[in-house]
């Protein structure tokens, strides 16, 4: 059946193509989200850059037609804007001069006067889902770029057995994945479907030889290549981070982009950190020129004008954590890493001085083109989906980009675990043979021993 959705405005800063993911629906705009466009058009950062291309959009769209009238779009439906309904009465406790009522007005207005089509408002806002279903208006979030419980589940890495005539074939160079299977509860074997360079812990099926380490390439799983690597002196202590070395170790031709969830306290940033400085200090081939670390904190895709000095001095606050991670690399003795705290920040200054690594904020990435860099996007869990887009596809010759965060701590409005950029980049990418992933677990925690038993009980 044919459907009217409503859109909220903020469907259209998330999402500015949103109205082409409707199929042959009709689309109706209130005139206040109109409002609500050119108030922001002028924005900083993504907020803004989304709003003029929504604005642009219904521009293209204006030039076909009347837009009051409605003009029809790519899917095969509508588009139109609703600048009526202003007289449809509300509950008092719910003033019409706000924008949100606005658009439960318009709802309701068109209900009343298309008794036969289904009515369905699509906004980002929760409350406003809340004050909808009061009123008797379906509401719906925007889902076309949420994952779904499979994407979810996912977490780059699987148990499998291996039957004992493949682990020769194994180490020489690659088993079929074919022979490779799991067991159900009674103990028969069951195939397993695998991913293109998903991690693999392999056990023998017929000996006591200790576990073995691999990934899927091309159809056959073969053995970890930096396994016994320890950039910049950092030696991995769990599984986990054995994956994690060797996603971050692959060449920028191999392994492109890396993502890697999980939650604070796995060594996401801090071995991501020690692998960069490995590549650009101890590589004599200059694999890359620099090492580029953004923090998409909620702060970083509004106007940090209100900040004193320059955009370093504007973001220094927010990189603390980037800070932290490099006292901890840049000095391996844990007895006396704090013993001279000037040494310890002149060590960290120099780094920062002598450009290896440079600091950004998001919003500044946005139009360029970043060739022979190894690129961390911390907290990646903050981007949108379009950001996420904007910064994989901005990756030049030669660049590595990794995206790290926790799904499951978000500080942006709009955003959950399954419909950040993080996950969302996560599902786009899965079985791409230039990505790598993995969720490091819980229990790969080394933060420290109270972190740990607190991740247990709290």
């Amino acid at each position: 059946m044919k459907k009217t959705y409503v859109i909220d405005t903020n469907v259209l800063i998330q999402a500015p193509y949103a109205l082409e993911c409707f199929e042959d629906n009709d689309l109706v705009l209130p005139l206040v989200v109109l409002e609500e466009l050119d108030r922001l058009k002028n924005a900083e950062g993504e907020k803004g850059a989304n709003a003029r291309a929504a604005v642009r959009y219904l521009e293209n769209l204006r030039q076909k037609g009347d837009l009051l009238k409605g003009i029809k779009n790519q899917g095969g439906g509508s588009v139109r804007v609703e600048k009526n309904c202003v007289n449809i009465p509300l509950p008092d406790d719910l003033p019409d001069d706000k924008s949100d009522n606005r658009i439960l007005q318009v709802c309701m207005g068109i209900s009343e006067n298309s008794k036969k089509a289904q009515i369905v408002l699509v906004t980002k806002d929760l409350l406003l889902r809340i004050k909808a279903h009061i009123l008797g208006i379906k509401a719906e979030d925007f889902t076309t770029e949420q994952i779904s419980d499979e994407d979810e589940q996912y977490i780059g890495r699987t148990e499998v057995f291996i039957p004992e005539e493949l682990v020769s074939d194994f180490k020489k160079g690659g088993a079929d994945i074919t022979g490779l299977y799991q067991v159900d509860e009674t103990g028969k074997k069951i195939p397993v479907t695998l991913h293109e360079n998903e991690f693999l812990i392999l056990k023998p099926d017929q000996s006591d030889r200790k576990t073995l380490l691999g990934r899927v390439k091309k159809g056959k799983a073969v053995a970890l290549k930096y396994q016994k690597c320890k950039p910049y002196g950092v030696t991995p202590r769990n599984v986990g981070q054995y994956f994690m070395q060797e996603a971050l170790m692959a060449s920028a031709q191999e392994a492109p982009l890396v993502i890697v969830k999980g939650m604070a306290g796995t060594a996401k940033t801090f071995y991501s950190l020690a692998v960069g400085l490995e590549k650009v200090f101890n590589n004599v081939t200059g694999e890359y020129r620099r090492i580029i670390v953004c923090r998409p904190n909620a702060q970083f895709d509004d106007d940090i004008g209100f900040l004193p000095g320059d955009e370093q001095e504007k973001i220094a606050p927010l990189m603390r954590p980037i800070i932290d991670n490099l006292e901890q690399i840049l000095d391996s003795d844990e007895e006396a890493r704090y013993g001279d705290e000037e040494e310890l920040s002149d060590k960290v200054a120099e780094i920062f001085d002598r450009g290896i690594i440079q600091t950004e904020a998001l919003n500044f990435i946005r139009g360029r083109s970043i060739a022979k860099t190894y690129l961390i996007i911390d907290e990646a869990q903050n981007m949108t989906p379009n950001q996420a887009k904007g910064i994989i596809t901005r990756a030049g010759r030669d660049t590595k980009i990794i995206l790290l965060g926790d799904p499951n701590q978000i500080d942006k409005p709009f955003l959950d675990k399954r419909t950040n950029g993080l996950s969302y980049a996560a599902k786009c990418m899965k079985d791409s043979p230039f990505c790598f992933q993995l969720t490091l677990s819980a229990e790969e925690c080394e933060r420290s021993a109270l972190a740990m038993d607190a991740i247990k009980r709290l």
